[in-house]
């Protein structure tokens, strides 16, 4: 269960005004509960539909945050918890004599859905209790704290009885209040307390919070209602609030002379920093003057660097031109690359023809050589037969030319050539 923010009442939690003060309604309803079907919307902890119990004859608590019903069950068993929507309740028609919705209306963005199914699920018969807080005090109750930032609607006394007068024919709007009383009472109890209030809140501009007791049939005006809580003896609380008071502003005494003691330190810390910042700022002072000589010379590097950048742009301009013309080149290179490159394709291609062309013509001369070299060789036995022959016939040549020479020697063969006879051996 999460921690007491105010809105959500969780017992053990809350101080004791604000504990009576809620719990007070839960006892006045209490009094149309006994033997009655109750149904407690908004329920919260759970704590003030335990009290309608005790009477009761069966009583269920709806809530829509699931930790508060989760806290209510298991803190108050054998009382029905469920979560469920005050817009949307989830029980059949005439289901409940008696209703409480405590601090809830001004919860909802919605409230007449809440209303209508408050009057769909309570008996004719029945008894719808509700109560808000009066918007004119509770604003001027926060004071500088604001408005309530759970709160989606507050009323006003009339807007109020207006609004329940929408869905309910009989609406009696009472005002609770914290009154001061005095008591007269044995101290074993009594039966019934009979009381008188000498003021009220006229017609509810400085009341604390209204409970509307509402039905469809009319209503019988009661008597009014006071709730003595246990601790009610107000000179004794206002005793022990003072005695309280007092402990408080002792310790508010001794925080004063520690915060003194604290601040006379803080004093001397001052002096002292007061001194270190004087001194820093003679630090700035000579910083401010190097920083101002620092920025006269960035203006003149910033003047340096915009006739450094002006010159710049001129190069870049140049350089740009002449990338220009390298690229101009470079493409004109990059197209004789490629001519060059379809030509190499197209000689090596013719090469490769050549090639083919050479080999197979070498081939062919290679059997040709083959086919000559054995004719040759054919040949050469040719002519070596041949030599034969003709160193034979040369043999024979010079035997002829020696048996010539010796003819022509011959006195017979020279007679005959006179007379003209013989054979002729000039040859």
């Amino acid at each position: 269960m999460t921690e007491f923010t105010g809105e959500r009442v969780i017992p053990g939690q809350v101080e004791d005004d604000l504990w009576a003060e809620h719990l007070a309604r839960y006892a006045f309803a209490a009094r149309y509960a006994a033997g009655k079907r109750v149904l407690d919307v908004g329920c919260g902890t759970g704590y003030g539909t335990a009290e309608l119990a005790k009477t009761a004859r069966a009583t269920t608590g709806v809530d829509v945050a699931p930790e508060a019903i989760e806290y209510a069950t298991e803190h108050y068993p054998g009382v029905t918890f469920r979560m469920a929507q005050a817009g949307k309740l989830p029980f059949d028609v005439a289901s409940f004599d008696l209703i409480t919705a405590f601090e809830l209306i001004e919860h909802l963005d919605d409230w007449r859905a809440m209303l209508h199914e408050v009057r769909r699920v309570l008996d004719r018969a029945g008894v719808f209790i509700v109560s808000t807080p009066n918007k004119l005090y509770y604003a001027e109750s926060r004071g500088a704290a604001g408005p309530n930032p759970y709160h989606r609607h507050e009323f006003e006394y009339a807007e109020f009885r207006s609004a329940l007068s929408e869905f309910f024919p009989n609406v009696r709007v009472l005002l609770q209040d914290r009154m001061e009383s005095f008591g007269f009472y044995d101290p074993g109890g009594a039966d019934k307390v009979e009381g008188t209030i000498s003021r009220t809140a006229g017609a509810g501009v400085e009341a604390n919070f209204f409970v509307a007791v509402c039905s469809v049939r009319a209503l019988q005006k009661g008597a009014a209602y006071l709730y003595v809580p246990q601790a009610a003896n107000l000179l004794r609380e206002r005793e022990t609030h003072i005695s309280k008071l007092q402990n408080e502003l002792a310790q508010v005494r001794r925080w004063l002379g520690d915060a003194t003691a604290e601040r006379d330190q803080m004093v001397a810390k001052h002096a002292a920093l007061e001194e270190h910042v004087n001194e820093k700022n003679r630090w700035a002072a000579e910083l401010e003057s190097t920083l101002q000589a620092t920025q006269a010379r960035v203006v003149e590097l910033q003047e340096q660097a915009v006739a450094e950048q002006a010159r710049a742009v001129a190069s870049i301009a140049e350089l740009n031109e002449e990338l220009e013309r390298k690229n101009r080149w470079a493409w004109e290179l990059d197209a004789m690359l490629q001519a060059a490159q379809a030509r190499v394709v197209d000689l090596q291609e013719q090469f490769q023809t050549e090639q083919e062309r050479a080999l197979s013509t070498i081939t062919g001369l290679e059997a040709t050589v083959v086919e000559r070299t054995q004719w040759a060789q054919d040949l050469d036995a040719e002519l070596q037969v041949l030599r034969g022959k003709i160193e034979k016939l040369t043999g024979q040549v010079e035997a002829l030319q020696r048996v010539v020479g010796l003819a022509r020697a011959s006195r017979w063969v020279k007679a005959g050539r006179v007379v003209g006879l013989g054979p002729d051996l000039k040859g």
